[in-house]
């Protein structure tokens, strides 16, 4: 477990499915809302999360006791990025962060942020000192919170559904 002041970030477990599909839900609304692409009404769906928990990749982070954020964080690498129309900053080990959405309640108080913050911490734990993310094009507030984090736009990475702006920050 990772911790800083009033957060920690953790595994989730088989009984915080519930909880990270309902903000899983609640991203999706909201995107939906603004008219964003990123996700659809299949995806993601309650069988990514219990994909990333069959494949300890489901994380939660925590403030005082609540689960506040979801997310899927990788380390075993992500296929799609192969196929990088540009070039990424490094070729070695890498983290990867996945579905990451965060409660309706917690929105618009630094809780994104500190996902990542827990996350490269933990990476550097592992021995890992890179972490790549995409994106869609019309998902303003991860460009914004990548480029405030410090992340170099790497180029567009290909998905059967479309292109992703990739970003990547060596740490």
């Amino acid at each position: 477990m990772s911790q800083t002041s009033d957060f920690s970030l953790r595994p989730a477990t088989v009984l915080d499915a519930d909880r990270c599909w309902q903000i899983l839900q609640q991203g999706k609304a909201q995107m939906f809302r603004e008219g964003k692409k990123q996700w659809t009404t299949t995806y993601p769906s309650r069988q990514s999360v219990e994909s990333d928990l069959e494949r300890s990749a489901a994380y939660v982070l925590e403030r005082r006791d609540e689960v506040v954020a979801y997310g899927a964080v990788i380390f075993d690498g992500e296929p799609a990025y192969a196929q990088i129309e540009d070039r990424w900053l490094t070729h070695g080990d890498y983290v990867v962060i996945h579905r990451l959405a965060v409660a309706d309640e917690a929105k618009r108080q630094g809780v994104a942020r500190e996902y990542f913050n827990q996350v490269m911490h933990l990476a550097a734990q592992r021995g890992v000192h890179s972490i790549k993310v995409d994106t869609n094009y019309d998902n303003f507030y991860m460009q914004h919170l990548l480029q405030g984090l410090g992340f170099t736009y790497c180029g567009d990475v290909i998905y059967p559904q479309g292109s992703r702006l990739a970003y990547e920050k060596v740490f």
